[in-house]
């Protein structure tokens, strides 16, 4: 009984190791951009400081608090405590406020709100950036995934083709050198297969990295797709970046924030107020019946120092001509970088069709009619080799232009920023 027990446990241990060791399940891109939006620490920093920001904002247009006063006033030096000798010794309460010159509450309020909004268009702006830098990663990881499975391949191929050769060989037919050749080939793929499995490391490290999960954390296969169906114009895309983009309104709300400061500055000009009220409480004194009394004032500053004025309107002119000239400069940007993508998707979706529907099955059948050939001594063994390479490269060539046509399209959506084909659809 003890040793049925042993032998059951052991093969539920082989049965759980076998799994553990087994292909990794599938990556969804959703859940991972979903999972690095969520988890990773820069976008958190960046989160937090605009709700820093905002906090800024709700203070910038409050009042300074009120200054409260008490004092002994007019007190005589040999009796310090009373109040009843001198008629003008006086306990003083009184309060004053200070009042910035009408309008500079509201502005400097604006100001700070066009600040917070520029650091929530920087949150979405990096938002769009990780997305990308996911989608990217995946889909190179993608490729890498097919380049291995097509060296595994063409490494069983190989196998096969020295099989041949060592038979033809071994009957007089061939030659020693093509054994030589084809062990040749296999090591050269071997190598590329180290290559591709370190590339696979690095990426997946990278990939954890952007997730905020230990490098270490497993990464599954990536499933295959069929290209979304893209067709929007360049003059589309651009209006609609132009609408949507982040970063776009990030800018803006830095040129509001420049106009807004100069008028700020403009209000400098203007004196700002000090109001107070105090209250003097008497005690009668001699011949005076001690009467309280109060005083009402206020006092303002001299705007004389009129060069610092001018040096404030002069940098807050700056500021909003450099963020206008950012905002040229960048939407000149997304109309060349949107034209230029939309080529290149263009050119690997037309080399995928091509690849799919005409060079790889003609690749296939000049590889198996050159090993029949090869068989019955038609051909070299030469040209048994360079169908199969033409091939592997064909092979690669295609999951390398899907890879880059879905990478595009992640550049595409973060230079537009906003989501252009539905996740489904991938």
């Amino acid at each position: 009984m003890k040793s049925f027990l042993t032998v059951l446990i052991l093969l539920l241990l082989a049965i759980g190791s076998a799994r553990a060791d087994g292909p990794k399940p599938a990556e969804h891109l959703a859940t991972l951009v979903e999972s690095a939006l969520s988890n990773n620490p820069e976008l958190k920093s960046s989160q937090a400081r605009w709700r820093m920001y905002v906090g800024k904002s709700r203070q910038a247009g409050s009042l300074d608090d009120p200054m409260f006063m008490f004092k002994l006033q007019n007190m005589l030096a040999r009796e310090p405590l009373v109040f009843n000798k001198d008629p003008q010794s006086a306990k003083v309460i009184g309060i004053s406020q200070q009042l910035p010159f009408w309008g500079k509450r509201a502005l400097r309020e604006e100001i700070a709100g066009y600040e917070a909004d520029s650091y929530r268009w920087q949150l979405e702006e990096r938002k769009l950036e990780l997305k990308q830098m996911v989608t990217e990663t995946f889909y190179q990881i993608y490729a890498v995934d097919h380049a291995l499975r097509i060296i595994e391949k063409n490494l069983r191929i190989i196998n096969d083709f020295i099989t041949i050769a060592e038979s033809r060989y071994s009957v007089g037919q061939g030659v020693q050198q093509d054994i030589f050749k084809a062990g040749l080939e296999r090591s050269k793929m071997l190598d590329m297969q180290i290559t591709l499995q370190q590339q696979r490391s690095s990426l997946a490290a990278n990939l954890n990295y952007l997730l905020y999960r230990p490098s270490t954390t497993p990464v599954g296969t990536m499933a295959d797709f069929e290209l979304p169906a893209f067709s929007r114009s360049a003059q589309e895309l651009t209006d609609l970046a132009h609408d949507k983009r982040p970063q776009l309104k990030n800018l803006i709300s830095q040129a509001n924030k420049g106009m807004a400061n100069h008028r700020l500055a403009r209000k400098e000009f203007y004196p700002d107020f000090n109001l107070s009220l105090e209250y003097m409480f008497r005690e009668a004194s001699m011949n005076d019946p001690g009467y309280n009394m109060f005083s009402l004032g206020v006092t303002f500053n001299l705007p004389l120092r009129q060069e610092r004025r001018q040096a404030m309107l002069a940098e807050s002119s700056s500021e909003s001509d450099m963020a206008m000239e950012e905002l040229n400069g960048l939407k000149s940007s997304i109309a060349y970088t949107i034209t230029d993508t939309l080529a290149q998707m263009e050119r690997r979706r037309r080399l995928v069709e091509l690849y799919t529907s005409g060079i790889i099955p003609q690749a296939e059948q000049s590889l198996e009619s050159a090993v029949i050939s090869y068989r019955v001594g038609k051909v070299d063994f030469l040209t048994l080799l360079d169908g199969r390479l033409n091939l592997f490269n064909y092979e690669r060539e295609l999951y390398e232009s899907k890879a880059e046509y879905m990478m595009q399209l992640a550049r595409l959506e973060a230079t537009v920023g906003t989501e252009l084909v539905q996740e489904a659809k991938r």
